[in-house]
């Protein structure tokens, strides 16, 4: 009992600290006026305690047993109070964002050896009590217990608020983030899936930003009176256009995401230079200075290198394409990368699972594209290596695969004097010490960073204002892509795979329940693992990586383990609802296991969309002569 004492006269010390620190007035404020920064701070702990009283509503709501239609009025003030204060929470304690607004989903940390699953908390938890049903009332205490946890992490908040110090730099740089997350998360409910509410919630987070940038108006207006102007009016047509289409399911994404949100972020980076705040210059995967996520060089590959520093140079890249597609590096000299990653094929081969070495039998996956395969934090479906070097040095190894070795291959290439040159000339500072092992995996690697990113599809013209590079059935499908079918919160917009916006520095993997074979869905899951058979961890149990989408027209059959010949197929088991939907047992799922009911026409207008992502560029010229 004394124990739980001290914790609780603890607890208050810290939330007075913190609202203590959350009124205490900035040095010489009587001498000076505020600095933007400081104004927007200031904002940011208002409305963090109009989340407190928020949250303090929708308890007294559920503690008196209120109406559910109360209840749910209660929440939706509670969810858009937070859109408020998310800009600024997530780019600083993205932990306590998690935390508050995390995806409803137990996880197991990968370090625990006991694989103890930590349940879900924070508002995402509370909307499955309140939709599409509401919660039963022997379960009032349950939500309850989640609505202490929200208060809980809020107490967290203030602490780390008053530990702000944000610089003119951070908050443009947070500002635009913000707005690739409304267009990326928020629009597509990423989270809020069960909830009406997203479309509000856009329109306040996005009138919280535009209240980020009001304090620097009037020196953006003596610098650029033109560019003011135009930035207060984009925003207001922004807000407008949000709240005259409200219906999150009928919403017109496509139309947002090219008339408001891409012509909102350049101005906003267009602003920022002529204020002189320069944008960050550390390496992202989405770069500090990309004006809209379909800039064509918005993404940075080296983002996810072991050096982050050393960019790819063009001789590096030219002798790992032909390190690519050269039968040398294999134990037996009979197959090479290119054998199961075919460049007319966007880099994958069309089987099944590809042919194991030797021609004995076949290897235990699916053939990926490679297409952007810089451009995500795992490698492999089961995600057992991050960097593309470790990926190149495996795949030489495994038997089933090339059956070489990275020494073996050195051996066998320094005898060729196209390659000695080619080495010094990629790698000149260690010329003298001839060829070596990582300059082999750094070669192979840097032609995948620096030749393999594909992102001219005419979907990406479209966006960057090529109208006619679209069908108005590839348009559509674009919507039901990102709204009805919520394809778009697991492969997530514009790299269409697993890589999380809009910092873009993790991969996610998902468990969907994918059959052993299509034909025979109900005989079981396929056996394979995944993730489990890396982590060790029980719930991760046929967790797979999420694959880009791009060029998906071309890199059929589908799945880890090809059980769908054709995308119609894999849009039908999505639908279905996955493997649980199907009828199978798969207490992990991550997909939802309900039904969606696509009409044919949006079928056809989704797979107009799918095949609009297809980006050939250079593809038949990839092939180099032998050496």
């Amino acid at each position: 009992m004394r124990t739980r004492i001290f914790y609780v006269v603890l607890l208050f010390f810290l939330t007075v600290a913190g609202w203590s620190a959350c009124q205490r007035p900035e040095a010489g404020r009587a001498a000076t006026a505020p600095t933007p920064a400081a104004r927007v701070l200031a904002d940011y702990r208002r409305n963090l305690g109009a989340l407190d009283s928020a949250v303090a509503r929708l308890r007294r709501s559920v503690a008196a047993g209120q109406p559910v239609g109360a209840q749910r009025r209660a929440f939706a003030r509670a969810r858009r109070a937070y859109k408020r204060i998310e800009f600024l929470t997530e780019y600083y304690v993205p932990s306590l964002a998690k935390q508050l607004n995390g995806p409803a989903l137990a996880e197991v940390e990968a370090y625990d050896q006991q694989q103890r699953a930590v349940p879900a908390e924070g508002l995402q938890v509370l909307e499955t009590y309140l939709y599409p049903a509401a919660y039963a009332p022997a379960q009032r205490a349950e939500v309850l217990a989640q609505l202490a946890l929200v208060h809980s992490s809020l107490v967290g908040l203030h602490n780390a608020a008053a530990t702000f110090s944000p610089t003119d730099r951070h908050l443009f740089d947070a500002v635009r983030l913000g707005v690739f997350r409304i267009v990326t998360l928020g629009l597509p409910r990423f989270d809020t899936p069960a909830s009406p509410g997203a479309v509000a919630e856009a329109a306040t987070s996005l009138a919280a930003l535009r209240a980020a940038v009001a304090p620097y108006q009037v020196r953006l207006a003596e610098r650029e009176p033109r560019l003011a102007a135009e930035l207060q009016r984009t925003f207001a047509a922004s807000l407008a256009y949000l709240r005259r289409h409200p219906q999150a399911e009928a919403f017109d994404q496509l139309a947002f995401l090219t008339d408001y949100a891409n012509p909102l972020s350049r101005q906003l980076a267009r602003a920022q230079l002529a204020l002189g705040i320069r944008p960050f210059a550390e390496v992202r995967t989405l770069r500090a200075d990309a004006a809209t996520l379909f800039d064509p060089a918005a993404f940075n590959p080296m983002a996810f290198a072991p050096n982050t520093t050393d960019q790819p140079t063009a001789a590096q890249a030219a002798l790992g394409r032909q390190l690519f597609f050269d039968t040398a590096l294999s134990g037996n000299g009979s197959r090479s990368c290119a054998s199961c990653h075919r460049p007319e094929r966007a880099f994958t081969d069309g089987q099944v699972k590809s042919v194991a070495f030797g021609g004995q039998g076949q290897v235990a996956r699916n053939a990926p594209t490679l297409l952007n395969a810089a451009l995500q934090s795992a490698q492999f479906y089961d995600g057992r290596v991050t960097y593309l070097e470790d990926q190149a040095a495996a795949v030489l190894a495994d038997p089933r695969e090339m059956h070489g070795s990275l020494a073996a291959a050195v051996r066998g290439l320094a005898h060729k004097a196209a390659y000695r040159a080619a080495f010094a000339r990629a790698f000149p500072a260690t010329r003298p010490a001839g060829i070596q092992e990582q300059h082999l995996k750094t070669a192979l690697a840097s032609y995948l960073r620096r030749e393999l990113l594909r992102c001219n599809a005419p979907f990406d013209r479209y966006v960057r204002g090529e109208k006619q590079a679209l069908d108005p059935a590839a348009r559509r499908g674009f919507n039901v892509f990102m709204g009805k079918g919520r394809c778009g919160t697991c492969h997530f917009m514009p790299l269409f795979n697993g890589t999380v916006p809009p910092a873009f520095e993790r991969t996610e993997a998902e468990v969907l329940g994918v059959p052993a074979h299509a034909a025979r869905a109900a005989k079981g899951l396929d056996h394979d693992p995944g993730r489990q058979g890396v982590s060790g961890i029980e719930w991760q149990r046929h967790a797979f990586k999420t694959p880009t989408l791009r060029n998906v027209a071309l890199t059929a059959p589908y799945m880890h383990n090809g059980a769908y010949r054709t995308l119609a197929e894999v849009i039908d088991f999505y639908a279905a609802g996955g493997g649980a939907g199907l009828g199978l047992a798969v207490p992990n799922q991550t997909l939802p296991a309900g039904r969606i009911d696509f009409t044919a026409p949006e079928k056809r207008d989704l797979l107009a969309f799918l095949q609009a992502l297809t980006d050939t560029t250079g593809l038949s010229h990839a092939r180099p002569r032998p050496w």
